[in-house]
């Protein structure tokens, strides 16, 4: 045999060790690691830079949002005796954790959009939407939509004394940021549906996105400590319908052309942000799909950073604050 051949990467990983999931013979999973959690301080009166506080979405689904609100807009309403003047930025976010792990309440996630709030000042709306295999895609993308709905009629005071529904943002972190594409799809084709909220545009942080073909940066990174390969595909096998492969349009948003609800983005003049780093396996997907975007006349930014790993703003407040510079620009430009 030539020695010009070389075998593509082998994975050394065991993704339900990895993972800390057991599959149970019913088709649901038990996980095995207790994830830390941070309570919510809905304490007006208290001293944290930002109120935070649940409130029930769907009782029957067992869905709920987090509401992050920076203190300093109850001061300046103190200061002026109104609230016209403090109205900040909307971010609706979806947590990540490939369909099946993690929650609004992980102090991962909290911390991250806690920080978000303040650094931002903006309103944020964590969703906990349910979980694969459970409930398989598209649970998740029905309960992103749901949330929305529920903004919008809702009486909740924090959000309407403070948040601009005019300047609203979909964001979600890794399967998160899967879901605020899906979610901005939909919501895309109904936009009367959800006035007064307007939303202004999309931003997929670490977006996660797979394919039946291998792509280069994916078998590169085969064995990577964050994110191996093989987690990728037991997590997609876990969430997408059964009976479909990873170029099912949930995973893939490039297949056939990707969707024709980029024409509806395109006109209602929507940014798209795309951030990702070369340490991540899923980095082919995401230049991918800023390829496709662009081509489609939809108005996209990306940043993809050096090194670094899949998720790293979750881990590291130094590049989650270097990441929250780079969103208030584009916060500014697209408001």
């Amino acid at each position: 045999m030539s020695g010009d051949q070389t075998a593509p990467p082998v994975s050394t990983i065991d993704p339900y060790e990895y993972l800390q999931i057991i599959q149970n013979s019913d088709g649901t999973i038990k996980r095995l690691y207790e994830i830390p959690s941070t309570p919510a301080a809905p304490d007006h009166n208290g001293s944290s830079p930002v109120i935070t506080k649940d409130v029930t979405l769907n009782p029957n689904h067992n869905t709920w949002v987090r509401i992050f609100l920076p203190r300093q807009a109850l001061d300046n309403t103190s200061t002026n005796n109104s609230v016209g003047n403090t109205k900040l930025p909307l971010i609706v976010y979806y947590h990540g954790g490939g369909f099946i792990l993690l929650s609004a309440d992980s102090t991962m996630n909290h911390d991250f959009c806690f920080n978000m709030a303040l650094q931002l000042s903006a309103v944020v709306v964590s969703v906990e939407y349910r979980l694969a295999p459970e409930h398989r895609l598209p649970a998740a993308y029905h309960d992103s939509v749901e949330a929305l709905h529920w903004i919008k009629c809702t009486h909740e005071k924090l959000l309407r004394d403070f948040a601009d529904y005019s300047q609203c943002f979909l964001m979600g972190s890794s399967a998160g940021g899967n879901i605020a594409y899906h979610a901005g799809l939909r919501a895309s084709t109904a936009v009367g549906d959800f006035e007064p909220l307007k939303i202004k545009g999309l931003i997929l942080h670490h977006p996660f996105f797979g394919g039946s073909k291998r792509t280069e940066s994916e078998l590169r990174l085969v064995n990577a400590p964050v994110l191996p390969l093989c987690s990728t595909d037991l997590m997609w096998k876990l969430a997408l319908p059964i009976g479909v492969d990873r170029d099912h349009e949930y995973c893939n948003p490039t297949v056939g052309g990707g969707f024709d609800h980029f024409d509806q983005i395109r006109e209602l003049g929507w940014w798209v942000l795309v951030t990702g780093c070369d340490g991540d396996p899923l980095i082919d997907r995401q230049m991918e799909l800023v390829e496709m975007l662009k081509k489609k006349g939809v108005k996209v930014e990306a940043q993809f950073n050096e090194g670094d790993y899949h998720g790293v703003e979750l881990m590291d407040a130094t590049k989650a604050n270097a990441l929250f510079v780079f969103l208030r620009h584009f916060l500014e430009k697209c408001c």
